[in-house]
């Protein structure tokens, strides 16, 4: 797994009165698409306008608008004023890279989440969630989603609490796959640590260590958006707004509990990489070190060979001197000096063995 460049988080001007909406120069153009819920049916239309949104809005008791895209802050300035929602929360919807929170009004509540809209890259976007009695309201900064399961339960024929229910189980339900489309990134996260932590032990090469960063990096930004979004799901159990029903609340206390085994999770998986990262480092060194030993070790047993090559290499005369390397004209002098420098190499290598240096 592998999660892309870090971007940065987008911000109104220093000095900008609150609720100024500043659209980010590398989001996409908006496009609306609305479903309408009834119990008997529901409707779902793409690439509406702001005045059908208006017109579907009092025709049926639930609407869900999906805006995905967020340059066109007119566009949602508008949107925002159809279903009265507060301008503070409409300036952290512009500004992506909001930690996830869940706010509550007097008529709505606000939550932020970020899901990973690429499974292969684990891209993360910023999805808002607005959400009343009667509407639900998402914006996406891009296109792909993981809100399928939603519209397939939508279309599913006899009883359907998503189109008996209000929009508070409406948006549990898209808040509830969010937080499932981390399992999949996890999973491959717990597969990734398991092979290296095999090979780490097994296979120890020095191209690991930049694949466990790339894991410990990704694991930690997985808990720093799964920390937050665990208080963000906490605050809905708690609320005691009128428009979260007692009932909604216990589907989302199984969404805290999903919450909390995922951050359990990226937790392990960042502490197991953490403890792997310090275990190749150790084991490097100790590969170090064994070569340095090595290396010692022969320098050790070298060091007198050489002194005594130097002593019977030098250039003295024997027949000026008795005293001037008598050996050089013995019969044996050269098989006796490579047998005392074996000799001493023996010696050197016992003592190295019996010290448990080698």
């Amino acid at each position: 797994m592998h999660i892309g460049k870090k971007r940065q988080k987008r911000r109104s001007p220093v000095g900008a009165p609150p609720g100024t909406l500043i659209a980010d120069p590398t989001a996409i153009e908006p496009a609306l698409s609305v479903t309408v819920i009834a119990p008997d049916g529901y409707k779902a239309v793409s690439r509406v306008s702001l005045a059908e949104v208006k017109a579907l809005k009092g025709e049926w008791p639930l609407i869900w608008v999906d805006c995905v895209g967020l340059a066109d802050v007119a566009l949602i300035s508008e949107l925002g004023k159809i279903f009265d929602l507060h301008p503070l929360a409409l300036e952290d919807t512009v500004n992506t890279g909001q930690r996830p929170k869940t706010d509550f009004y007097d008529e709505h509540a606000f939550v932020v989440l970020h899901a990973t809209d690429d499974q292969p890259s684990n891209r993360f976007e910023q999805i808002s969630v607005f959400f009343g009695e009667s509407f639900v309201v998402t914006f996406q900064e891009r296109s792909g989603d993981p809100f399928d399961p939603v519209r397939k339960r939508l279309e599913t024929e006899g009883p359907n609490r998503l189109r008996t229910r209000k929009g508070d189980y409406l948006a549990y339900a898209l808040m509830d796959t969010i937080i499932d489309s981390y399992f999949p990134s996890l999973e491959a996260a717990g597969t990734a640590v398991e092979a290296l932590e095999e090979d780490v032990f097994g296979n120890w090469d020095k191209q690991q260590m930049s694949q466990l960063h790339q894991l410990r990096r990704d694991t930690t930004t997985m808990k720093r958006w799964l920390s937050p979004l665990r208080d963000a799901v906490a605050g809905l159990t708690r609320s005691d707004a009128r428009y979260v029903t007692a009932e909604t609340k216990l589907y989302l206390n199984d969404t805290l509990d999903h919450v909390t085994t995922q951050l359990s999770l990226a937790e392990t998986y960042r502490d197991t990489v953490t403890n792997l990262i310090e275990m190749h480092m150790s084991i490097a060194q100790a590969r170090t070190n064994d070569v340095i030993n090595l290396l010692t070790i022969v320098s050790t047993i070298f060091i007198p060979l050489t002194f005594l090559a130097g002593i019977w290499g030098m250039n003295f005369d024997p027949e000026v001197s008795p005293w001037n390397m008598p050996e050089l004209q013995w019969y044996y002098g050269y098989p006796f000096a490579l047998g005392v420098m074996g000799l001493v190499a023996i010696l050197l290598v016992a003592y190295f063995r019996w010290r448990r240096w080698l």
